[in-house]
């Protein structure tokens, strides 16, 4: 196999007005970290690192010139565009590694999200406060509620002494099938020496093993809003307690003694600021771990939901150019460390559970939900937040953020000068309903009638959400000038959707001119479980043109056997994974203005024995 022979699977003839640069830029996959106090500021689905970003950006702009971004997320286009003002030695380094020769320099960027929290998170992460004053103000805020409800975290530690709690391990209560006694989830299924949480629960009380998708969940009745009285919702029990005493951290069975604290739980007040809000459900609603859950408080114990309400007030009592830094803050935190899709895993090798976050981009509530400390978590997050805002102060107004629609821009005609957007992946994630749960405190929800997604709840089809990204690009296409480019990161394991995405550009007046791969080091929650899960997303060059007569379509397995091929020649073990070839696949035939011809799940059943043939591997 030649270098040409390979250069031919993957390129075309590039018509970018610095050709040479950007070949450099997508011939090979870009590697897009997910680490970095820039990342993980704020949890998003989806999101790609500002750094990767940054040198898309300096490698088709120089400085002075416009960036767009219409489906905007997080913002991580505009930290990209402040990256190339103030580019980190790393980042530098990076370009040298990989050849480019850019002129690092300020850009600005004009940022459209129709997302409230998108739009949010953006404005406050691209232009942010003081470091100095906001942490002053956050040490404070935190410190005088802390000093009132820290108590909320007391616990006895397995020495009698006083220590705070860390974290609690929840449990829903089950019934057995045999002896129709009730007893827990984390009683019948969880080890913790070595760590295992087990598919089958086996009764403590008769000893029964069943499947637990096969058993009741204990359901109880609770008070509700005035509206709706008294409702049902899961049962669930203090299973484990996590906590530290002089910086010596312990754990232990929870006790009576732990459900006491709940006395003074129970008499402390829902506070004003907690909004009364009911859960809008749609795509995401799930009747085996949802039922009950029908308004925000249900997602929180009572004790998470008192403190992070008193934390939220608090926000009032400090200069109002401060007020949407510290919400940020406090939110960065909410949705995945405060409420009860926090949860703990069974890693293989581990002698304990392992507790991580709520899952990305769904809304999933497990059988054994934990309860963090936020006092904790809030002050751990503020380093990370402090890092990302001293990254981007002393930039504002380079970043231009819009919480608007992209269907129809305020913008000129031939007014920007590049697009970098990462776009939403059809029915992959309702992003109006994910983000409910922090935009609700903000006071003000996403509008869902332009929001580009294939939604059964919605009402929106293939045809529906084909018909708004061709919308969408055409006005991209309109405010381009010239002769310029738009990057497009796309993910997607079904061929419907990606040849929606062919028919959407080619409607606007794009021509895929070169494609390439996004080299994630952490494949996002989706794409590791789905079921044909695509890891690494493509990333197309479109350029203004117009579309090109087809040529001759090739087989899809002459073209995997050729991709097989290149990625033996490049020695690096994971373009040899199924889902890297699929990537290159789909870029392949997207590339020549041909619809991608299967599936993932289809092409992954059938290239591990093409794999085999050529006495290759398949790695994961």
């Amino acid at each position: 196999m030649t270098k040409s022979a390979k250069a031919s699977i993957s390129t075309k003839k590039i018509s970018d007005p610095i050709c040479e640069q950007t070949a450099l830029l997508y011939q090979r996959a870009m590697r897009a970290t997910r680490g970095g106090p820039l990342f993980n500021a704020f949890p998003y689905p989806t999101k790609i690192s500002p750094e990767a970003i940054a040198l898309f950006i300096a490698v088709h702009t120089k400085p002075g010139d416009v960036v767009f971004d219409g489906f905007a997320g997080s913002g991580t286009t505009g930290l990209g565009t402040l990256l190339c003002a103030n580019p980190p030695k790393s980042l530098k380094l990076e370009a040298e590694k990989l050849g480019l020769k850019v002129n690092w320099g300020p850009r600005k960027a004009v940022l459209y999200e129709l997302s409230v929290l998108g739009a949010f998170i953006s404005n406050v992460l691209c232009n942010p406060p003081d470091p100095v004053e906001f942490e002053a103000a956050a040490e404070q805020l935190l410190k005088e509620v802390e000093e009132n409800f820290g108590c909320f975290y007391g616990a006895i530690d397995p020495d009698g002494g006083h220590g705070k709690i860390r974290y609690v391990v929840w449990s829903d209560v089950i019934l057995c099938s045999g002896c129709k006694k009730r007893s827990t989830f984390w009683d019948g299924c969880v080890t913790r020496s070595p760590a295992n949480i087990s598919r089958n629960f086996h009764c403590p009380h008769c000893d029964c093993s069943t499947a637990l998708d096969k058993l009741t969940r204990i359901m109880e009745t609770v008070e509700c809003n005035a509206a709706d009285g008294r409702q049902k919702t899961r049962l669930r029990r203090m299973a484990w307690v996590y906590g530290v005493t002089n910086g010596k951290t312990w754990s232990r069975p929870a006790t009576k003694q732990d459900a006491s604290v709940f006395r003074k739980i129970d008499a402390e007040e829902i506070p004003a600021s907690v909004p009364r809000a009911r859960i809008p459900w749609g795509d995401l609603y799930r009747a085996g771990y949802h039922e009950g859950i029908s308004e925000l408080k249900h997602f929180y114990t009572r004790r998470n939901l008192i403190v992070f309400g008193r934390l939220w007030e608090a926000v009032d009592r400090f200069p109002p150019h401060l007020h949407n830094a510290l919400r940020f803050w406090l939110l960065s935190y909410n949705a995945a460390h405060s409420t009860l899709m926090t949860r703990v895993v069974a890693k293989k090798g581990q002698s304990d559970l392992v507790v991580t976050s709520a899952q990305p981009g769904v809304l999933y509530v497990s059988g054994l939900p934990v309860e963090k400390n936020i006092f904790s978590g809030v002050r751990r997050k503020l380093k990370t937040i402090l890092s990302a805002f001293r990254q981007t102060s002393g930039f504002n107004g380079l970043v231009e953020v819009r919480n608007a629609s992209c269907l129809s821009l305020d913008l000129e005609s031939k007014s920007i000068d590049y697009a970098f957007t990462d776009l939403p992946f059809g029915g992959n994630i309702p992003y109006a309903e994910v983000n409910y749960l922090n935009e609700v405190w903000l006071g003000r929800i996403t509008n869902q009638n332009d929001e580009v997604v294939v939604s059964q709840n919605q009402n929106k089809s293939l045809a529906d959400y084909t018909f708004l990204l061709e919308k969408a690009l055409g006005e991209v296409s309109r405010v381009l000038k010239d002769n310029r480019s738009v990057t497009l990161v796309f993910h997607s394991s079904t061929a419907n959707v990606w040849n929606a995405l062919a028919t959407a550009c080619n409607g606007a007046g794009f021509s895929v001119n070169i494609a390439s791969v996004l080299d994630k080091t952490q494949a996002s929650f989706k794409q590791v479980t789905a079921d044909g899960a695509v890891r690494g997303d493509p990333v197309l060059l479109l350029t203004k043109q117009a579309r090109r007569p087809q040529t001759n379509v090739v087989d899809v397995w002459k073209v995997a056997e050729e991709l097989v091929q290149q990625a033996t020649f490049t020695g690096e073990s994971n373009e040899l994974s199924p889902q890297r070839l699929y990537s290159r696949l789909v870029s392949y035939y997207l590339s020549r203005d041909q619809s991608v011809p299967i599936d993932a799940a289809e092409f992954y059943c059938r290239i591990a024995e093409r794999l085999g043939e050529h006495g290759c591997t398949a790695t994961n």
